[in-house]
């Protein structure tokens, strides 16, 4: 193995820089070293260069979105080896703490656990990175799953699927998901999976709202502007039974209760540059359940399976593919929302 690999580091605010440092080696008995294949950017990584996320330390490798293949792994690991076709999940955990044992993995209770990756330790905008407690954070990509297929399930894929699961979606309901960003259109991927009476999305970018369009032609659409009384014109009772909120601005949580029917369930997935108000006798008799989502990735051999099934394809999000050498220009196209972008592919090795 090569001593020093290529990587994307968090300075400070407002600063990654393209790096060369040394190659992870293995720590404790539990973790696995990974070569990474594939990376992507994440609205997170973006958080952090922004100084939003205090918990990030500046000198880390950033990056939570990787597949690769297994290069090494510690004594205690007994469910890998070197060469397997791997997804690391964003979440590290222990697999026995009071959270973990009740598959709230994103709450663990280790120093390492919860979002670690990429976050307080060294994540996968990288040739290799050191996964703690592998037996738990990775998965077996199955075979004929290509990495491109697999590479959003470890983050976005996992938030949709989780946030999706948590909000306790039926057949008869009119489900509205603000926001059609990466994490948007997992979500949509996997509301879908429940076969709801109904789904509209609400985005104000026209060129998400014509992906949304061509690829999921069943789907409502509306603009925020006109979304309080599409939603109540386009629902049984006045609004809707379930409303995801994954993007993430101050008028998008106003527009998640205002238009949700009275008992409804509205589910934060967004993160938030900064705090949110709950105006509460504007909301007085509505007797909403609200939910926080996030990222409990306990779910990923579920995906992939559902994947390798055909039942799931986020592959069309994948609009544009870069070297790890031209990251920096893959930054500036994912930050700007240029070309009509929605995710970036990054070859590692």
């Amino acid at each position: 193995m090569k001593k020093t690999m290529q990587a994307v580091v968090y300075r400070e605010k407002g600063r990654f820089t393209l790096e060369e440092r040394p190659v992870p080696e293995l720590l404790d008995p539990r973790d696995a070293v990974v070569r990474v294949t594939l990376a992507s950017i994440c609205s997170s990584d973006l958080h952090i260069k922004g100084g939003f996320v205090p918990r990030a330390k500046p000198g880390i490798v950033v990056g939570h979105e990787m597949v690769g293949v297994v290069e090494s792994v510690g004594s205690a690991v007994t469910h890998f080896k070197p060469g397997d076709r791997v997804t690391v999940n964003v979440e590290t955990f222990c697999g026995e703490c009071f959270f973990c044992k009740k598959g709230f993995v994103n709450n663990c209770t280790d120093e390492n656990g919860g979002w670690a990756l990429g976050c307080r330790i060294d994540g996968g905008q990288t040739e290799y990175v050191r996964v703690p407690f592998a037996d738990q954070g990775l998965n077996k990509i199955p075979d004929g799953v290509t990495d491109r297929q697999a590479l959003l399930v470890g983050d976005v894929l996992a938030t949709g699927f989780w946030a999706a699961r948590i909000s306790e979606i039926t057949a008869e309901d009119t489900v509205l998901i603000l926001g059609a960003g990466p994490t948007g259109i997992c979500t949509l991927l996997c509301v879908m999976l429940k076969q709801p009476k109904r789904i509209i999305v609400c985005e104000k970018d026209e060129s998400r709202v014509h992906f949304i369009n061509k690829h999921y032609p069943e789907v409502l659409t509306v603009s925020p502007d006109e979304c309080l009384n599409f939603v109540r014109t386009n629902s049984d009772h006045g609004g809707a039974d379930v409303v995801l909120e994954v993007a993430g601005a101050e008028s998008t949580f106003r527009l998640a209760w205002e238009c949700a029917r009275p008992n409804a369930i509205v589910t934060v997935v967004a993160l938030y540059d900064k705090a949110q108000v709950l105006p509460l006798p504007d909301m007085y008799g509505k007797n909403l359940t609200f939910k926080t989502g996030g990222v409990d990735g306990c779910n990923c051999e579920e995906t992939l399976r559902l994947i390798a099934e055909g039942k799931l394809d986020t592959e069309p999000l994948i609009t544009h593919t870069y070297p790890l050498s031209r990251i920096e220009e893959a930054y500036e196209l994912f930050e700007n929302r240029r070309d009509n972008v929605i995710k970036v592919a990054v070859e590692c090795s």
